[in-house]
């Protein structure tokens, strides 16, 4: 056997493994893709009619855990006096505690957080802001204490209650219970919970090392902008050690998704405030799930969530407890850093690169304005003007390249004469390129600059529909810059558009039409071989952004819209006095002039290859 014979049956069994491999991730993908769309199918087949209740996804999981649906109260026989006692008697209580930023309420059904209002913020239509409106949470615990019980099913009794702590209790037996110890942090959205087992290691198999709690949650809508709102809101998680999150986006309107290891918490986010069930020890596995609810909710509800997860005992004995945090934040970026817990990762700020010049960049600087000015229309402003600057070198390097190429127009020009033919059309881009070469200009002159400054623009982008700083506060005659302006609704919606007109949106189409109008003016020979482009650049663009951003945030819009006059004020001031069309004439020509003939690059080479093969071929034919 030969060497070739060798190479080639190496290469095809390269070709093989290659192929085998392919083969088995495609599967795996499908598989994936199977095991998501089967995920998202369980949770949208909760229900007929009611599918999307609190209630329902709260059912359905006690209904997967049992295997068996739980019956009524009133129906149920415990094995001990005290539980029958606790779930057949006494009166719901709800009990509050305050600190200076929020309001929660607990009653003792259940045992569990009942109400929560953040003090300092309002509704879009200036109500109060409840997080968590009464009766819209339920929180269980599900364990094995010699039976089956659900902490939900029954009534607490308060053991104590001070300015900033209060217990409750739920007897098993005369000696053996189970305490809810919640205590609301000083100055903080932070309420402490201790669930505390006493006796209970006698009454909880060996067996079980396990108990279950499951939280699920309606969460309000609290801004103007029902898309904006779903579309920033999530249900999040954090594996236990990960710099990263997950998140179930509420795009689809819902999602589900199995916690593959231990996780450090649990979020139900929406745009701008967040519900977090963080667990000191961790949790070892459960399920996640979402479902948003129409705009025509009449209860205006955002989504329902649902969490079930399984908490290890640890080690049992007659006194054992088990610690937990429940964080209701404002989405603020300082706010949620300080929690050293990476809940800045809800931010939806972008990849590592946007993210980390939000992060570190734009954030920074924005705070630090904030501190000597307090109007946000003045701050992004100055923060528009900033960033202008910091590229500025940049957009003068762009115009500077667009100008040169503008300069060479003439000569390009008798080139495409001198070879019409398309025959030719090899022989015109080595003579082109030729002439760029000895002028000492590059064909990607323009661009690179342009490319540099989208991670800034992208940003930008990211960080004005998540900016806390922006809620509720007006410019102008935008009411609120974290959510779309309007001058007319029309009472009815457009698709693609909406149900109104955006000022900041229609402004920043117009500056695009300025700018475009400015730019095919002075790249008007090159847009006569293009014309196609001069029409996408002048008129397609403009349009296209005002329908796409009409139900943007009225701080993004009206920061695009300076960002474009900025822009058009630049390049005056650049054609006036930095980049002289008649100085580059001259420098183009005195270095054409002194340029020898120029070292054929490989690229050339092959060019010039090519088009003698070309010539023989079109000889023999």
């Amino acid at each position: 056997m030969n060497k070739n014979s060798l190479i080639g049956f190496a290469l095809i069994g390269v070709v093989l493994l290659l192929f085998s491999w392919y083969n088995t991730k495609q599967f795996e993908k499908q598989k994936r893709a199977q095991f998501v769309a089967d995920s998202i199918a369980r949770v949208e087949a909760l229900a007929e009619h009611e599918a999307d209740s609190l209630a329902d996804l709260h059912t359905q999981w006690m209904t997967d855990t049992t295997g068996e649906a739980y019956l009524a109260s009133e129906e149920k026989l415990y094995k001990t006096q005290s539980l029958n006692d606790m779930a057949f008697s006494g009166e719901e209580e709800v009990v509050y505690l305050e600190n200076e930023n929020v309001r929660v309420g607990f009653t003792t059904h259940g045992g569990q957080i009942d109400e929560v209002l953040i003090k300092k913020y309002f509704k879009y239509d200036s109500t109060a802001l409840y997080l968590m409106p009464k009766g819209s949470s339920q929180f269980d615990v599900e364990l094995d204490a010699g039976q089956y019980i659900n902490t939900s099913d029954f009534n607490y009794s308060i053991v104590s209650k001070s300015d900033d702590n209060v217990t409750m209790r739920l007897y098993v037996d005369e000696d053996s219970y189970i305490e809810h110890i919640y205590t609301l942090m000083d100055n903080s959205y932070d309420v402490g919970f201790d669930m505390r087992f006493v006796a209970m290691d006698s009454i909880i198999p060996r067996s079980s090392s396990q108990c279950k709690l499951s939280w699920t949650m309606d969460m309000p809508r609290l801004e103007k902008g029902y898309t904006n709102e779903k579309n920033y809101s999530s249900v999040a998680f954090r594996y236990s050690g990960s710099d990263k999150i997950k998140q179930i986006q509420l795009r689809k309107d819902s999602g589900r998704e199995s916690l593959a290891g231990s996780v450090s918490w649990v979020a139900f986010k929406q745009q701008f405030f967040s519900a977090i069930l963080y667990a000191s020890d961790g949790i070892s596995g459960g399920d996640v799930a979402v479902k948003a609810y129409p705009e025509s909710d009449p209860a205006e509800r955002l989504f329902a969530a649902g969490a079930q997860l399984s908490v290890d005992y640890g080690a049992k004995g007659p006194e054992f407890t088990r610690s937990f945090e429940f964080n209701f934040t404002p989405n603020h970026f300082p706010l949620l850093k300080g929690y050293d817990r990476k809940y800045d990762k809800l931010l939806p700020l972008g990849g590592w690169l946007s993210g980390s010049i939000c992060k570190y960049v734009i954030i920074p600087v924005f705070n630090w304005l904030s501190k000597y000015f307090s109007s946000y229309g003045l701050i992004i402003l100055l923060l528009t003007i900033l960033i202008k600057l910091v590229i500025s070198p940049f957009t003068i390097k762009s115009y500077e390249s667009t100008a040169k190429m503008k300069v060479l127009q003439p000569e390009i020009q008798k080139i495409n004469e001198k070879y019409p033919k398309e025959a030719d059309a090899m022989k015109k881009q080595q003579a082109t390129m030729d002439l760029y070469k000895k002028s000492g200009v590059s064909m990607f002159g323009g661009c690179l600059p342009v490319l540099l400054q989208f991670p800034i623009l992208y940003a930008m982008f990211r960080f004005f529909p998540s900016s806390f700083e922006l809620r509720q506060q007006s410019f102008l005659w935008a009411k609120d810059l974290s959510t779309y302006d309007s001058i007319l609704d029309f009472g009815f919606n457009i698709p693609m558009y909406g149900n109104h007109i955006s000022l900041f949106a229609l402004l920043m189409g117009i500056s695009m039409f300025v700018y475009g109008k400015m730019t095919a003016s002075s790249t008007a020979a090159q847009n006569q071989q293009m014309p196609g482009m001069q029409f996408m650049t002048v008129w397609m663009m403009p349009i296209f952004m005002v329908l796409l951003c009409n139900n943007f945030s009225a701080g993004l819009n009206y920061y695009y819209f300076l960002s474009n006059l900025i822009t058009i004020g630049q390049n005056f001031a650049i054609r006036k006095w930095f980049v002289s069309e008649e100085k580059l004439k001259a420098q183009i020509a005195r270095k054409t002039a002194e340029a020898k003939a120029p070292k054929k690059s490989k690229f050339a080479q092959r060019l010039e290859e090519a088009y003698k093969m070309q010539q023989q071929q079109q000889k023999r034919k």
